[in-house]
């Protein structure tokens, strides 16, 4: 293929992912890739089209497997809008709790379930802590 065929191919996926598709940087990565390998040829570096696609492999897998998760994150966020972990936060359980029990709370501007997985029963109007999270279910005891 001609550098400018690469380049097209290139560009194509980047703006996929960049305009409509979310592939979570897999297209933006593999589109990098062919512009390097467009770049390559624009340079000079004549290529048999094997070699040309070897590197364009090479190229995705690297990129891929060393950066994507790394700027994905960075982007995007561990999870929308909670980067943070819950686990560990102090949450206001509204009615008595029983140990086992399971309730709803608002909470960080969502409705929650929580389940009481400690030995105390939690009073209503108290303090309870975060000791794993499972989906939109808190796990909490006692504090």
């Amino acid at each position: 293929m001609t550098w400018w065929q690469w380049t097209i191919v290139g560009g194509v996926l980047l703006g996929a992912e960049l305009l409509g598709v979310d592939a979570q940087f897999f297209l933006m990565f593999i589109g990098l890739s062919a512009l390097l390998v467009g770049l390559a040829e624009l340079l000079g570096i004549a290529m048999p089209l094997w070699v040309q696609v070897a590197v364009f492999a090479a190229f995705s897998l690297i990129f891929l497997y060393t950066f994507r998760r790394a700027v994905y994150e960075r982007i995007r966020g561990t999870s929308a809008g909670y980067p943070e972990p819950l686990d560990g936060e102090s949450v206001k359980i509204s009615d008595d709790l029983g140990p086992g029990a399971e309730a709803r709370i608002a909470y960080r501007g969502t409705n929650w379930n929580v389940r009481n997985v400690g030995r105390a029963a939690i009073s209503g109007g108290s303090r309870a802590k975060v000791v794993k999270v499972d989906g939109l279910t808190l796990h909490v005891e006692a504090e």
